[in-house]
């Protein structure tokens, strides 16, 4: 166990050592890690990001008076936002990632319950939601009621709309959800949301800033964005397909009367009046910058030219797995994220297969039921690899050596 050291160690020597303990870590520049990073396949995108990012390391987001660039960059970026996902510019702001961005909008759909007189709020969603909206309710103290999702593993509408009751502050869906790729039906949630008198969120923090592209090269997309009556709150991750790095988030809204139940105000010490649109007060400036500097930089013309190669990548992928015997995509995934796993009756052990590419040097994630990918641009560059050595893993076979699904930080966590 580390101790704190008495003295202070070379710059030449730290380095050493974070080269050391940096050399086990997931190598998501050879193209055979599907999560956490979204390789960008660009040189000059990441050469500008590590020169904003060094320009704005030390800055401090905390007081928007002393930074007024920062407070440009954040507008620029929500009406930015804004303008590709079809809502106010003025209705929404930048947060540390979609954990943050989930719980401002549950935190805001509390606050407007609040003003109508609820007081055991409940927000209801697939089960197939992100962990996040779990979160939020754990700390917010929100009973979480989660639905089954219907056979095509999308939100079952009418089981969501049967458990809405005067408590329910909001409604849920992905666009896409994360196991699956699946966006659910968001124009069938919108008029229960409408029905009922209750908020409606998208988490859109995979596809916010893929799906638009998405559609122009002319996949189809289900309605999904603020074009869907009844959408009134999304969150959408630039750190993902916006292809800057971590964290920067959106939450936008439809009325920009709902980001005020984000903001918090306080003048009762002190220091005067401290005022807070999100979760944090000190808020790192870097992915402000960054992720305006990549939105600039890339424009809409760059943007679809990433979302052809994983269009292109997604396939290549997808027609691996179904020339196999054995092995299926799950469901009908809509986006570039999916998982494939044991076609039915074939037997075969999918965590031996898992075993077996992690033996050839790739990083599938586990989940309960497959193997999931979310593809990034530059996987268009290995996908005849991963075709052979996933072949070869499948045609090993063997027993599964029990490596456990799992997603998220469990470091410090008791067996």
């Amino acid at each position: 166990m580390q101790t704190f050291p008495e003295h202070g160690t070379p710059a030449e020597a730290v380095l050493a050592e974070v080269d050391t303990l940096q050399g086990g870590d997931i190598d998501w520049r050879g193209g055979r890690a599907f999560s956490l990073v979204y390789h960008p396949d660009d040189a000059a995108l990441e050469a500008l990001l590590h020169e904003v990012a060094n320009r704005y390391l030390h800055e401090n987001a905390l007081n928007p008076f002393k930074y007024p660039s920062l407070v440009q960059m954040e507008k620029d970026v929500v009406a930015m936002a804004a303008s590709l996902l079809g809502t106010d510019p003025e209705a929404g702001s930048l947060s540390s990632g979609g954990t943050e961005s989930i719980f401002l909008a549950v935190h805001t759909a509390r606050s407007w319950g609040d003003g109508r007189g609820v007081a055991t709020p409940n927000i209801i969603t697939p089960d197939t939601v992100h962990p996040a909206f779990a979160k939020a309710c754990h700390y917010l103290r929100i009973e979480h009621r989660r639905v089954p999702v219907g056979p095509d593993l999308r939100a079952d509408v009418e089981a969501m709309a049967a458990a809405i009751d005067d408590n329910t502050v909001l409604l849920v869906g992905s666009a896409p959800c994360y196991p699956y790729g699946v966006i659910d039906p968001i124009p069938a949630l919108g008029q229960v949301a409408l029905a009922h008198d209750t908020l409606l969120h998208v988490d859109a923090c995979l596809g916010g800033w893929m799906l638009p592209w998405w559609e122009r090269l002319g996949e189809p997309v289900p309605p999904w964005d603020f074009r869907v009556e009844g959408v009134t709150s999304m969150s959408a991750d630039i750190h993902k397909y916006g292809y800057t790095f971590k964290g920067a988030s959106t939450v936008l809204y439809r009325d920009p009367e709902l980001v005020r139940h984000q903001w918090f105000l306080y003048d009762e010490w002190p220091g005067g009046l401290y005022g807070s649109i999100t979760t944090a007060g000190t808020r790192p400036a870097a992915p402000m910058a960054g992720a305006w500097a990549a939105i600039r930089f890339l424009g809409a013309d760059g943007y679809l030219r990433k979302a052809t190669q994983v269009r292109d990548a997604t396939r290549a992928f997808q027609a691996a797995i179904a020339g196999i015997d054995g092995l299926a995509v799950t469901g009908t995934p809509d986006m570039s994220v999916f998982e494939f796993g044991p076609a039915p009756g074939s037997g075969v052990d999918i965590g031996a297969v898992g075993d077996g590419m992690d033996d050839r040097g790739w990083n599938l994630d586990r989940q309960q039921g497959g193997l999931h990918l979310m593809v990034s641009p530059y996987h268009l560059t290995v996908t005849d690899r991963f075709a052979v050595d996933l072949a070869d893993a499948v045609a090993a076979g063997g027993t599964s050596r029990g490596k456990a699904a799992g997603y998220g930080g469990i470091a410090g966590m008791d067996d």
